[in-house]
């Protein structure tokens, strides 16, 4: 099963738009056992999308194009599809009552145009839209690849295939193999040094296969197994997963795309009713920001410190004065100090603190990407870490963030 992805959108053109949608397609087909061969870009036009459309039902048994549903002249896609499958548009009637409801409910007249959204190719599988108004539509064609149709913007197009539309696919299309992949996430290690790692695994490339991806301050393999029962495909992620972390374990922190390490530090210490906070200058509330982003933060994380100036440290923290004039702020003696004290004050397990140069000018001597982070745990004394980083402002900080969650995830695990 061979299938091909279109986005359609003289917007995604021209780079005023990101297509997301495309990846989120890839990526549940995949998983449903479907391969994708070709992904296209094509504007809002008729012949382009005509020509477009021709060239992948040639060579595809399915097409799945998203974007150009909507109400406006540039959205052509059920029109243009409609007319190359030589049939009429016609109204799903609970899309339209939808429609209504929408305008009257707002108190505003509904243009006629706004019809559009509800129309789709005749003799296909309406599909609803949950989020939005434009209807989707599987049409099956016995001479040639099958079309389904889905809106352009994500917040519609991400729910319409995941809920209605890959169930549909699975039930059209019996699968005689599963295809299973898996995620692993790794900070602490660059792409380099793990495929080295890895390299006789990653080269003999069988079942499953391993690809690695470098990603922002992190690194990323995705195992995909193939076998003809999903029990099969999932013992063989295992067993490759065990080699990788036997290898290169200490740098893994957790699995799957939407995965991150803060989420995966949170979640542990929500486990084990433990409690963080921070203090934080040269991140400027970062590292708590990134804290706030985890759903359920709130259990385990009180409050912190922002303290930037060496008199917040002082007064807001309590670090006698003689030792920012002895060591300086950009000092282990500083970050420890910050750490425990941000600890004892809010009486929490942990405390992370973040000192240093961000850049672009040097402090106290010392160049950007020189930074010193503090760890505090209630019963122990507080440590401090040095490390020097390379980059932007932007990415100084955003690393000193990750490089003091990734102290904190192996602290937990009693790896350091």
């Amino acid at each position: 099963m061979q299938a091909e992805i279109i986005a359609v959108g003289t917007e995604i053109l021209l780079g005023q738009i990101v297509d997301t949608n495309s990846a989120f397609i890839a990526q549940e087909l995949a998983q449903a056992g479907i391969e994708v061969y070709y992904h296209s870009l094509v504007g809002d036009n008729a012949d382009r999308l005509t020509a477009v459309v021709n060239q992948a039902r040639s060579r595809s048994d399915l097409v799945i194009i998203s974007g150009g549903l909507g109400p406006t002249k540039d959205d052509l896609t059920k029109q243009t599809v409609a007319h190359l499958l030589g049939v009429k548009l016609v109204e799903d009637e609970p899309a339209m009552a939808k429609i209504r409801q929408h305008f009257s409910t707002a108190d505003r007249p509904m243009t006629p145009n706004n019809r559009l959204q509800a129309l789709y190719p005749e003799g296909s599988q309406p599909l609803k839209n949950r989020t939005g108004m434009a209807v989707g539509a599987f049409y099956q064609d016995p001479n040639a690849a099958d079309i389904m149709l889905l809106p352009g913007p994500p917040s519609e197009a991400e729910p319409m295939f995941a809920e209605q539309g890959v169930p549909l696919l699975k039930a059209t299309y019996h699968r005689s193999e599963f295809l299973e992949s898996r995620v692993l996430r790794f900070f602490g290690i660059g792409e380099g040094k793990l495929v080295t790692e890895l390299a006789d695994l990653i080269d003999q490339q069988t079942n499953p296969t391993i690809a690695p991806y470098a990603k922002v301050n992190e690194v990323t393999l995705r195992l995909t197994a193939r076998a003809h029962e999903e029990a099969t495909a999932v013992k063989l992620l295992d067993k490759m997963t065990a080699t990788i972390q036997d290898r290169v374990g200490d740098y893994l922190y957790g699995f799957g795309d939407d995965n991150s390490l803060a989420a995966v530090v949170v979640n542990e210490m929500i486990d084990r009713q433990l409690t963080i906070t921070g203090a934080e200058s040269l991140t400027a509330g970062k590292f708590q920001s990134t804290l706030g982003d985890v759903p359920g933060v709130s259990a385990i994380f009180p409050g912190g410190f922002v303290t930037y100036a060496n008199a917040a440290k002082h007064t807001l923290l309590g670090i006698p004065q003689e030792i920012i004039d002895r060591d300086g702020v950009v000092s282990a003696a500083t970050a420890q100090q910050m750490a425990e004290r941000s600890r004892a004050l809010l009486d929490t397990d942990f405390s992370l603190s973040f000192t240093g140069v961000a850049g672009p000018d040097s402090l106290e001597g010392h160049p950007a990407g020189t930074v010193w982070l503090g760890l505090a745990q209630r019963g122990h004394e507080p440590r401090a870490r040095l490390v020097h980083l390379t980059g932007t402002r932007a990415a100084i900080r955003e690393r000193s963030v990750m490089t003091g969650l990734d102290w904190l995830r192996r602290v937990l695990n009693g790896t350091k």
